[in-house]
């Protein structure tokens, strides 16, 4: 019995000790938050805890040169947290606002759906005189305040294209990254989507004490638990501004596109599309209401045709034929082919205007349909294949070296692969073994099914100015101020397994378009003192008059430059892309233009645009296809 008593005593004793222990544990926590730590004081006299995210810079955006394209502007966003609202003098503040009453109350029903206790934008980028206005009576609104962020400036209105735009992040681009909250921006186009995790930097945060009267009493803890907004890296492009500014010039209100590629390095001088718009006007509160104008237009100023528009490329497709066709054995260098004004085949005729006989670098340089068509296809129809389709497939596989029928994989969004037909692709259309080289002829001029981008064929350019290889073109040099930063396959060649001897007789033909006699298509734009290797060309276009389309490279030694031109609905190669070309070609290298009655021609063109030159040489490179009777299988 005595044993039982003094467990009974011995475990009161314990559950006294249990309660004294706790006792004195909660009145040294009550002391340490009453008298050491200041900060519940301070809750304790009404204040609360506002976060503030801290955005930080966005990155500089620069030319090749170090010319500043895209920097930044100081903008403010009047946020809410609505649990925290009371009772206020709309008028006032609606006033200050420049808003109605009715807009007041559908932007605060919107906050509150979104949280009654986590702040909201209520208002964005409100303007810098609006931001002093409020600061002057902020205190009269609590659950009111304003955060700073940055808005894009841009130091021309060029390269919109380019360059893209910045807007806040929709639903899914904040699911896909938890980087993001509601209200941030996020690049939507152009370098600043592709090198957004870069440009951005990383937000930092801190955290106030504010009283009830919404006036911030000073850091929490100190600032103990703040963190610092990281800048955004600054971004060198290589593009040439002075270049990219002078093509939008000679562009003026025409459609079409224009694509600078430095040969030795991929490199992207100039990315021009038309029309285009001033880059700020996607910029602010405006920016909502001008991109829904610019999404409505019907010229479409907000598509990047140089990366997006697939046309026929026409003859200036004839420099890869001519190549594969030497690679194959089909042809040489001195292979000559009579054309009697077009290629005559059982059912068939494609039109030409020449009376003579040609090699292949003359070829080039008259643009004879004949003897492309024939140097095709003597390539389709080799006795190497069983087949044509195995031929067409190995001639395929040529144009895909060259980046033909794929992206490219230039550093930026929406790039297409245009199209170049598989044997399968005839199969289906014709049955197998049941078509034949007369049935895809077309494409021996660079028409039919065949679809390709400026940027291709700007590409194609600088693989033949290089005899034989291609970087990938990209638009970002360096990324603060490390080129080794940019990705490793910018600076991997692309090799063709053409042979560089057949390079150099394309070259000799094409110097000739430009630099020859009688009969070049583009030699009314040559160069003083530069020898600029071309080629002009037409794209069909079934909905109205056809596109004018030019490449060419320069010098043809050591080439510095290669740029591919189309101008929509302007007729022959050499009405308006060649001059265009010449123009740029002559600006890059030499640094201005010394032919200033061609560049007015193209600034102020005559009624009708069309050269002595042109109607001598051209015609019959470009209508030659419409001229195609029913094709008949052989």
């Amino acid at each position: 019995m005595e044993t039982k008593k003094n467990i009974f005593d011995g475990r009161k004793l314990f559950f006294y000790a249990v309660i004294l222990i706790g006792a004195l544990v909660l009145l040294v926590r009550l002391f340490a938050l009453q008298v050491v730590d200041d900060s519940y004081r301070t809750s304790a006299e009404n204040n609360v805890l506002r976060y503030v995210t801290q955005y930080p810079a966005r990155g500089l955006i620069y030319d090749r040169d170090g010319e500043l394209l895209v920097f930044n502007q100081a903008a403010y966003d009047l946020m809410v947290i609505p649990g925290q609202t009371a009772d206020i003098d709309t008028t006032e503040l609606c006033s200050i606002l420049e808003i109605d009453r009715d807009a007041f109350v559908r932007k605060m029903d919107e906050a509150r759906v979104f949280s009654r206790y986590a702040p909201s934008i209520f208002l964005k980028m409100v303007s810098a005189e609006t931001y002093a206005r409020l600061q002057e009576v902020l205190f009269k609104y609590p659950g009111f305040y304003v955060q700073t962020r940055t808005l894009r400036k841009y130091s021309y209105p060029s390269a919109a294209h380019a360059l893209g735009y910045v807007g806040e992040v929709n639903s899914n681009e904040i699911e896909s990254n938890p980087y993001y909250r509601a209200g941030d921006y996020i690049g939507k186009n152009g370098i600043e989507k592709t090198y957004e995790k870069y440009l951005r930097g990383k937000k930092g945060l801190k955290i106030y004490l504010v009283d009830v009267y919404n006036r911030i009493k000073g850091l929490y803890q100190e600032g103990r638990y703040d963190t610092v907004p990281v800048p955004g890296k600054n971004l060198v492009t290589t593009l040439d501004i002075d270049l990219q500014r002078y093509g939008e010039k000679l562009m003026g209100d025409k459609n079409g596109s224009i694509v600078a590629i430095e040969p030795s390095t991929g490199e992207v001088l100039a990315l021009i599309s038309t029309p285009d718009y001033d880059p700020s006007l996607l910029v602010g509160r405006i920016r909502s209401e001008n991109y829904r104008k610019l999404q409505g237009d019907t010229l479409e100023p907000l598509f990047n045709r140089a990366l997006m528009a697939s046309y026929p490329p026409g003859s200036t497709f004839k420099p890869v034929n001519g190549l594969i066709a030497l690679q194959e054995g089909a042809i040489y260098r001195n292979y000559e082919y009579f054309c009697d004004n077009g290629y005559y085949a059982p059912g068939i005729h494609v039109g030409c205007h020449h009376f003579a006989s040609f090699n292949l670098p003359q070829a080039i340089t008259a643009s004879c349909n004949a003897y492309f068509c024939n140097a095709f296809r003597r390539t389709l129809d080799s006795p190497d294949y069983e087949s044509t389709a195995e031929g067409l497939t190995k001639w395929r596989s040529y144009l895909s070296e060259f980046g033909f029928g794929s992206k490219l994989g230039i550093d930026f969004p929406n790039e297409l692969t245009g199209f170049v037909p598989r044997a399968s692709f005839y199969d289906n259309i014709y049955g197998r073994g049941r078509w034949n080289a007369l049935t895809v002829l077309s494409m021996a001029i660079g028409q039919g099914e065949l679809g390709t981008t400026p940027l291709q064929m700007a590409n194609m350019t600088a693989s033949i100015a290089n005899r034989g290889h291609y970087y990938t073109p990209h638009i970002i040099k360096s990324i603060d101020d490390d080129e080794e930063a940019v990705d490793d396959r910018f600076r991997a060649k692309h090799e063709i397994s053409i042979d560089s001897a057949h390079f150099e007789v394309i070259v000799e033909g094409m110097k000739g378009v430009v630099n020859g006699g009688e009969g070049a298509t583009a030699r009314w734009v040559a160069i003083r003192d530069l020898v600029m290797c071309g080629k002009t060309g037409t794209a069909e276009n079934p909905h109205g008059p056809d596109h004018s389309i030019f490449v060419a490279f320069a010098p043809d030694k050591n080439p510095r430059i290669a740029i591919a031109v189309y101008v929509e609905n302007t007729g022959f190669g050499s009405t308006f892309a060649a001059p265009v070309a010449s123009l740029m070609v002559e600006k890059y290298i030499k640094g201005d233009t010394e032919n200033k009655w061609l560049e007015n021609y193209i600034l102020n063109p005559p009624e009708p645009v069309n050269s002595e030159e042109e109607n001598a040489g051209e015609e019959e490179e470009e209508e030659g296809d419409k001229e195609k009777e029913d094709e008949e299988e052989n």
